[in-house]
């Protein structure tokens, strides 16, 4: 029987995507010491395998804030990517009417002829709105309008409704998830976003204008009857918590009281990926917000989440009066 050895020092970190890697067991002997505790083995093997769906297929999410510019269109997409890359069926649903932007992070553009709207009017069937992603095929993506533009007045809830069942039973299968990325603010276009939604992930900021707006989300989707909230807290910076600039994640999820799906890093690379259409989590080698996108996305899968820690404060530098009480 083989045994794997890992120095936890020199351990990288792993992606979520399902890879099983054949070492030779005297290089690693002679490359690596024995580990001192096996805990680390088992918790990095355990990420060697394929999450086990939780819940009835499809499951209808919808990704919202409320608040605008917290990450909601990358949280879809990286997280939709994310779900494909472990053998999920995906179908991501734009549903910011005229200010439509997922297919810009998925650097699909130029490959949306058609949408809901030429769907709805008979102008087209529902597979040849559908853009299915070249790099991995189990992902597809399906914009509600054109930029630009302005929907039909009886377009609402119930078409949207109408559109997952569509989906639901499609000729090829249903698929595993839609994720619906909900457009900012509280008005028309978010109920209707929320209406086929039996579970949400609320995307927001450490700071009190997104909170705020988060909470007052979650109790539009508690009362639309949504029960199943999870948060998302984006662009963290621990430097600053350890100098009490923001707030913890434990004080996030103190304030709203929902479950921790991710945490996601500030991070850098999330802007180049936006300008090149290449989302994080396809990345080689893999970001700090990559790999967490992809943990959140392994969590959504088994219907899961993360407990926050505490982050130590940085003490508080002492100065020449201090020797004096001051």
């Amino acid at each position: 029987m083989v045994s794997l050895q890992f120095h936890p020092a020199n351990a990288k970190p792993m992606s979520l995507c399902p890879s099983f890697q054949t070492l030779n067991p005297t290089k690693t002997l002679k490359s690596y010491p024995k580990p001192r505790r096996s805990v680390a083995i088992a918790s990095a093997l355990q990420w060697n395998r394929k999450p086990q769906l939780a819940g009835e297929t499809p499951r209808v999410v919808v990704i919202t804030s409320g608040k605008g510019g917290v990450g909601k269109t990358t949280t879809t997409a990286n997280v939709g990517l994310s779900l494909a890359r472990l053998g999920f069926s995906v179908v991501a649903i734009d549903a910011d009417v005229g200010l439509r932007n997922l297919d810009l992070l998925l650097g699909l553009e130029n490959r949306v002829n058609y949408t809901v709207v030429e769907v709805l009017n008979g102008d087209c069937r529902l597979d040849q709105a559908l853009v299915r992603d070249k790099r991995w095929s189990n992902f597809e993506l399906l914009c509600i309008s054109k930029p630009r533009s302005k929907l039909p007045i009886g377009f609402g809830g119930k078409a949207l409704v109408w559109l997952v069942d569509a989906l639901k039973s499609r000729e090829e299968g249903s698929p595993d998830f839609i994720l619906i990325d909900c457009p900012a603010g509280i008005d028309a276009g978010f109920i209707t976003a929320i209406t086929p939604a039996n579970e949400a992930v609320l995307v927001t900021t450490p700071d009190i204008t997104s909170l705020r707006d988060a909470d007052r989300v979650t109790g539009l989707l508690e009362c639309d009857g949504i029960r199943d909230i999870k948060m998302i807290v984006n662009r963290v910076r621990t430097d600053m918590i350890k100098g009490e600039d923001m707030m913890s994640v434990l004080d996030v999820q103190e304030m709203l009281g929902l479950a921790l799906l991710g945490v996601i890093p500030e991070d850098s690379e999330v802007i180049r990926s936006t300008n090149r259409g290449y989302p994080l989590v396809l990345n080689k080698p893999p970001t700090l917000a990559g790999l967490a996108f992809e943990q959140a996305a392994w969590r959504l899968v088994e219907q899961d989440s993360m407990q926050a820690v505490m982050v130590e404060e940085e003490p508080k530098k002492r100065g020449f009066f201090s020797f004096f009480g001051g």
